[in-house]
């Protein structure tokens, strides 16, 4: 039998959160926690600003690559006196925004579309699935990431300033 509490304190997370009393629920949680946690790390990271010079240094570099409007931005807002702290905040935000989004997408698409409707894909949607060894999709859900996008943010403010 799987130690819930265990396993998911090494993981990083707070077992109050994702623990209950009923071990296929727990089974659940598992990929839950892992997706978001991934995803998370995919978001600039609370007082990280280094990418900031480096973005710089990229558009500087090769100013008509894909993104390259990003550094050429940032070198603005630093030159009219924008913080890094405040830049990285509001990119850090902004992401945190995507990903919750993103996450809300999976589980409801919003596809009200009349085209769609007439071309008899009304009902259109999709989700993150479970797979097996083989990288092949089981029939195991992992729904509802939205509502665990903010406990599972980093600094254990669920988004909230510092």
């Amino acid at each position: 039998m799987t130690n819930w509490t265990a396993l998911f304190s090494a993981l990083g997370a707070d077992p109050a959160n994702w623990v209950g009393p009923d071990d296929e629920e727990n089974r659940k949680h598992l990929p839950r926690y892992l997706f978001l946690r991934q995803a998370w790390r995919n978001v600039v990271a609370e007082g990280d600003n280094e990418w900031i010079g480096n973005e710089i240094a990229n558009a500087r570099e090769k100013p008509c690559e894909p993104y390259a409007g990003i550094g050429l931005a940032l070198e603005r807002l630093r030159s009219n006196g924008a913080s890094d702290a405040d830049i990285g905040e509001v990119v850090r935000g902004m992401q945190g925004q995507l990903l919750f989004r993103f996450t809300y997408l999976l589980s409801d698409p919003e596809l009200d579309d009349p085209a769609l409707e007439a071309a008899g894909f009304s009902e259109l949607g999709w989700t993150l699935v479970e797979t097996d060894p083989e990288f092949r999709p089981t029939t195991r859900v992992v729904g509802n990431l939205h509502e665990s996008v903010l406990t599972t943010e980093p600094t254990g403010r669920e988004m909230r300033p510092a």
